[in-house]
C-alpha cells in the first residue's frame, strides 16, 4: 500500500498542534503602525517613514510643504 494514511494522520496532528497559534500575517501589525497621517488627504504612513518620503508626498500630491501636510511630524 502507500503512505496515504500516515500523511493524513500527520496533517491532522499538525492541524491540532497549530490550531492555538495565530496566523503569521504582518497585515494587522502594519495597520497599527500607520500613525503618520497627511492632514490634506488623510493618507496614512508607517511610523518608520522618513522625512524625504513625506516631503515627496506633500510636494508631488499637494504642491505644499511638508509642514502643511504633516504638522505633527517630529513632535
Amino acid at each position: 500500500m502507500g503512505n496515504g494514511a500516515k500523511a493524513a494522520q500527520k496533517r491532522e496532528r499538525n492541524a491540532e498542534k497549530n490550531a492555538g497559534k495565530g496566523g503569521k500575517s504582518q497585515a494587522k501589525v502594519n495597520e497599527a503602525a500607520k500613525s503618520i497621517v497627511c492632514a490634506v488627504c488623510r493618507q496614512p504612513f508607517l511610523i518608520t517613514t522618513r522625512a524625504p518620503a513625506l516631503e515627496e508626498h506633500s510636494s508631488n500630491k499637494h504642491s505644499k510643504s511638508m509642514a502643511e501636510c504633516f504638522p505633527n511630524y517630529g513632535k
